[in-house]
């Protein structure tokens, strides 16, 4: 086996709709290539690397724009890297593909070699790394705490800023990703009439036809994904007393996917906050986190949507900013990362605030819910809670405290389900395999109820399941607990 080298002779299928198992690079070739520094785990005494010398390019060769996405980078976060391989076991395409280039460690080794110079960012080389769920895995079971995150997310902000991945230039990514589900004013008039089409039966002629595949690829992944709408829950007032005495003053923060399809998820939320002594603030200025447009490389359009949310909570005022959505959570959670400039300080008193509502409720000390749920039920750690977030235990610990409710562990349930974020929608051959997987093991459970803390994931997990013909009952935990609070069963 070879190692990657700027010919890269292991590469992936440079379209997005296919995705090819190939050859692995030999993990010793990989750490012999890029031996550690001194003063990081596997240095030498005395033996300190440099940063190397990017070789002059050579006009007849360089076929790529003479750009580099790694400038901005803190280099020491490359070297943090040693090359111990125990990423891989963690990383969902790894798993699935078997491909060095396909794992943390090997992306790692792509992105410090396109720094340096010794490898061309070409077509190949993006696809392995827009194949990256940017699950975060990888950072749970790195022993030497590499942030892989802050790799590979500013690595493909650079790509786009630099016209390089062409992801926002596309149509959909311009018109659906960044122009319409950011925004839940917008998604509003859509969903009612998918919702009239639902009820109506023409969603149902439409499958049961496969018209839908007629449809192209992206907008096939949206109208399969829809679950089931309901009618919507009313809007949020902008202020909600704590039941009792008080005991904190909290802000919900709402979104956009979240708020214009899970909206009584919010209320859920708002109710069990309040009855735990909460005064509960929603601002009507907030706005998305940011994260759709980050993920898909447009930076500056994340840090507007930050800036805005900045001037949107009085931090000063609140003990905490509540976030029932793994991925917003975790996007919020890194306000005072991504960007250097005047307003980061501003930007990390916000993320300081934020807690996800588990680990909220959890910290603050539970008001014990007394209506019985005999349910069976299986919890799926959704990646920007359980990896990102590093939340794992509070979300058990809630549920447990719901008389009858029988919770049965999950097998794999720290590898992704294949949704992330908008993931499923611009990969999805890779996003189906990571979907049925995980369906595979919910079966295996027998439970009765699927439990995720994080909207985008209950949708395409759900997908699936319908799809396979299995009839599960979908929620969040915090829906469970305010229905053990008020007495109510679900319908399964």
């Amino acid at each position: 086996m070879n190692e990657p080298s700027p010919s890269l002779s292991t590469a992936a299928a440079a379209s997005s709709s296919e995705v090819r198992s190939v050859p692995a690079a030999a993990p010793e070739q990989l750490a012999a290539r890029a031996p550690a520094p001194e003063g990081l785990p596997g240095g030498k005494p005395g033996a300190a690397e440099t940063r190397p010398t990017p070789p002059l390019p050579d006009a007849a060769h360089h076929r790529e724009p003479l750009v580099n996405p790694g400038g901005g980078i803190d280099y020491r976060r490359f070297l943090d890297c040693i090359h111990c391989g125990l990423c891989t076991a963690a990383c969902p395409t790894y798993l699935e593909l078997g491909n060095e280039n396909d794992s943390p460690r090997g992306r790692i080794y792509l992105m410090r070699a396109v720094t340096d110079g010794r490898l061309h960012l070409t077509p190949e080389v993006r696809q392995h790394l827009d194949l990256c769920l940017d699950c975060r895995a990888c950072e749970t079971a790195c022993p030497s705490g590499v942030q892989y995150g802050r790799l590979i997310e500013p690595f493909r902000v650079a790509m786009e800023e630099h016209g390089i991945s062409g992801h926002t230039q596309g149509w959909f990514h311009r018109l659906v990703l960044l122009g319409l589900f950011p925004y839940p004013q917008r998604l509003q008039p859509l969903l009612r009439l998918a919702r009239w089409s639902q009820r109506l039966g023409v969603v149902w002629l439409v499958q049961a036809l496969r018209l839908s595949r007629l449809l192209p690829g992206a907008w096939r992944q949206v109208v399969e994904m829809l679950p089931p709408l309901a009618r919507p829950a009313p809007k949020l007032p902008a202020f909600v007393p704590a039941v009792g005495v008080r005991r904190r003053r909290v802000a919900l923060f709402t979104g956009c996917i979240a708020d214009a399809m899970f909206r009584h998820v919010h209320w859920a939320t708002v109710r069990v906050l309040a009855r735990n002594g909460c005064d509960v603030v929603i601002p009507p200025e907030q706005v998305c986190c940011g994260a759709i447009h980050l993920h898909s490389g447009a930076g500056s359009a994340a840090k507007d949507f930050a800036d805005r949310n900045l001037a949107a909570f009085d931090v000063k005022n609140l003990d905490a900013i509540i976030v029932n959505v793994a991925g917003c959570g975790a996007m919020l959670k890194d306000y005072g990362h991504h960007w250097h400039d005047d307003a980061q300080p501003s930007r990390a008193q916000l993320a300081a605030r934020v807690r996800d509502v588990h680990e909220f409720l959890a910290d603050l000390g539970l008001v014990p819910p007394e209506g019985k749920l005999p349910l069976v039920a299986t919890y799926h750690d959704a990646c920007h809670l359980g990896h990102a977030q590093r939340i794992r235990e509070a979300p058990r610990k809630l549920l447990a405290s719901i008389p009858e409710l029988q919770l049965r562990e999950l097998p794999e349930t720290e590898v992704c389900c294949g949704a992330a974020g908008t993931y499923n929608l611009t990969q999805p051959e890779m996003a189906q395999r990571l979907a049925e997987r995980k369906v595979r093991n919910i079966l295996s459970t027998g439970a009765q109820a699927v439990l995720v803390g994080n909207c985008t994931c209950l949708m395409h997990i759900e997908r699936f399941c319908r799809a396979a013909g299995h009839r599960l009952w979908f929620a969040q935990p915090i829906e469970l607990l305010d229905m053990s609070y008020q007495g109510r069963q679900p319908r399964l």
